[in-house]
């Protein structure tokens, strides 16, 4: 009898895989994130009907969101003058990312390393964290990948419960979080300057987060 959501097996199921099936599925599962990300970074994308509608403009940093599907997607993009993509792709990664969200943060690490741009991280936060990450733990992969045009890409997403229970399973007095399609985009513009797109999805905790990524403009 198939397993339901409900039943215990699923619950603490673990996949236990290769170095290299781990590999080509993030790959694999990170190409739609890639492709979500630069759709979102073009200013006149149209979801479903729907296009992108201002939330905040503040500082030079504009927020919006679109309904992708049964989600909201948030957007927040800023001009950074005389930066380079290379310059600011340094501090843009899922660790930092994760400090925004929660300043409680109690650990980070990288778990694997998959290939130079391709890694598995995972993300704690304690007791005093607020409630959207109380006692929460995230694992995730992230991928940079470098566009033809120069453009750069950071893709980071939660891995599939199975997977990330093999890889690190969940101790007892935490919960395994879930992060949906995120990340940034970087274009190069004249004068080392870069447009910097950054994307949520709204049911993840990057969502909540979406105006304090004014911090790092």
């Amino acid at each position: 009898m198939p397993a339901t959501m409900s039943d215990p097996a699923m619950c603490t199921r673990s996949w236990s895989i290769s170095e290299d099936s781990l590999r080509r599925y993030v790959y694999f599962a990170s190409e739609s994130c890639i492709q979500e990300l630069l759709a979102a970074s073009d200013q006149n994308r149209v979801d479903n009907g729907d296009t992108w509608k201002v939330l905040a403009l503040d500082n030079g940093v504009e927020i919006s969101k679109c309904r992708s599907g049964s989600f909201h997607t948030f957007r927040s993009r800023w001009l950074l003058r005389s930066v380079s993509p290379q310059q600011f792709i340094t501090v843009a990664n899922a660790i930092d990312a994760a400090k925004q969200w929660d300043p409680d943060l109690v650990e980070a690490k990288y778990i694997k390393d998959l290939s130079d741009n391709l890694s598995i991280i995972r993300l704690k936060f304690g007791d005093s964290s607020k409630p959207l990450f109380k006692n929460r733990e995230f694992i995730v992969y992230e991928r940079r990948e470098t566009m033809d045009d120069g453009t750069l890409v950071v893709a980071v997403a939660s891995l599939p419960k199975e997977i990330a229970a093999g890889l690190h399973p969940k101790r007892n007095n935490s919960i395994r979080g879930l992060l949906l399609q995120s990340g940034w985009v970087v274009e190069k513009l004249e004068d080392d300057s870069c447009m910097v797109t950054y994307v949520v999805q709204d049911g993840c905790p990057g969502a909540s987060s979406i105006g304090s990524i004014q911090s790092w403009s």
